[in-house]
């Protein structure tokens, strides 16, 4: 049974990972309005310039964007926020951990998503409980 099982495509992992947001707490999702989530094997190389990465596997997800604490009524357009879930070092962590994909995924949604709105850690928590 096993040997029919395989890593998901992009664009599996991009559907797991809306279906997995779409099941997170109201209040939450409501934070997020407008956020784009995005999949994609790896950071770029910029990405990992920027956050000093020493391998391309160290990132498994990004928030790109201003957060709703820096947030005013005042600002002019922007690019919307965006959350990049990274494929490849999600599937490699998973291989060497003893967590279910989806709740890898959503963990990395989340984390991601709570650093740049404000939220704390016990507050992230509370919501992945919420989640299960």
């Amino acid at each position: 049974m096993w040997t029919d099982l395989k890593a998901p495509s992009l664009a599996e992992m991009e559907s797991m990972a809306h279906e997995i947001f779409g099941r997170l707490p109201g209040r939450f999702r409501k934070l997020c309005e407008g956020v784009v989530i995005r999949v994609d094997d790896f950071p770029t190389d910029e990405v990992l310039d920027e956050l000093e990465a020493e391998s391309e596997f160290d990132l498994l997800g990004l928030f790109q964007g201003t957060g709703l604490p820096h947030q005013s009524h005042g600002d002019i357009a922007r690019l919307p926020n965006m959350v990049w879930l990274y494929r490849r070092p999600i599937l490699d962590y998973w291989a060497e951990h003893e967590e279910a994909l989806g709740d890898i995924v959503r963990h990395v949604l989340i984390h991601e998503i709570g650093h740049h709105f404000g939220l704390s850690d016990d507050d992230m928590a509370d919501i992945e409980a919420e989640a299960d």
